[in-house]
């Protein structure tokens, strides 16, 4: 298992996942120049959406040799765990991420598969572990931010936008754009009250003092 490589830090470093393949929409916005992690499968769908791969993690078991081989002779670096490990290897993807400080990541393909795995993954983004990475993920038709401190979301208008305490409770929320605003309120953990909130402009901000909360927007392609 080699070390190294992150040198200087990465505007966009974007993971992709091994679930279900991310769609070509999904790389809309991002720069070119991203750093580029694949965990495990995603080193082969990472490949089918043209990037080139930076940094191959994982044990390995579910992506072919050819596609591990084609990331190495194209320059990534592989970093190869056991199998009887104790982190996914979105976990491990998410750390060697964090290694680049970037000023954020995205993550692709972290849905579809087990149910378990689809959990894992989504509570596993919002760790506070990741409090210091700006955290996007995009699963299936859904876009996922993480937020920590305070975010800006775009939408149309009337998209849907629900907001979901995780990891405990959230408090001191305040949003503007949104059809329904908070101000300064707190959503206890298990709380559904933010479910179907709606963008009353294109452009809404969520910001809060305590706990993280999980913004969705359920119908976003990209």
């Amino acid at each position: 298992m080699s070390r190294a490589l992150p040198t200087l830090p990465a505007a966009t470093v974007i993971v992709v996942a091994g679930g279900e393949p991310p769609i070509p929409a999904e790389l809309a916005g991002l720069p070119p120049d991203s750093v580029v992690i694949g965990a495990d499968r995603g080193v082969a769908h990472a490949q089918r959406l043209g990037l080139s791969v930076t940094l191959a993690v994982g044990d390995f078991d579910s992506v072919s040799a050819d596609a591990l081989e084609r990331a190495a002779a194209n320059g990534a670096q592989i970093r190869r765990h056991r199998a009887e490990k104790d982190a996914t290897d979105l976990e491990l993807a998410l750390d060697a991420a964090a290694e680049y400080t970037p000023d954020r990541v995205v993550v692709l393909g972290a849905h579809g598969g087990r149910l378990d795995h689809h959990l894992a993954n989504v509570l596993l983004l919002a760790s506070p572990r990741y409090a210091r990475l700006r955290i996007r993920a995009r699963m299936g038709e859904a876009t996922l931010t993480v937020i920590h401190r305070e975010e800006t979301l775009h939408g149309k208008l009337g998209e849907l936008l629900t907001l979901l305490p995780i990891h405990g409770p959230v408090s001191g929320i305040v949003t503007s754009g949104l059809r329904y605003p908070l101000h300064g309120e707190q959503l206890p953990a298990g709380s559904s009250r933010g479910v179907s909130n709606a963008f009353a402009e294109a452009t809404a901000t969520v910001a809060l003092s305590a706990g993280v909360l999980l913004a969705i927007q359920p119908e976003r392609v990209v």
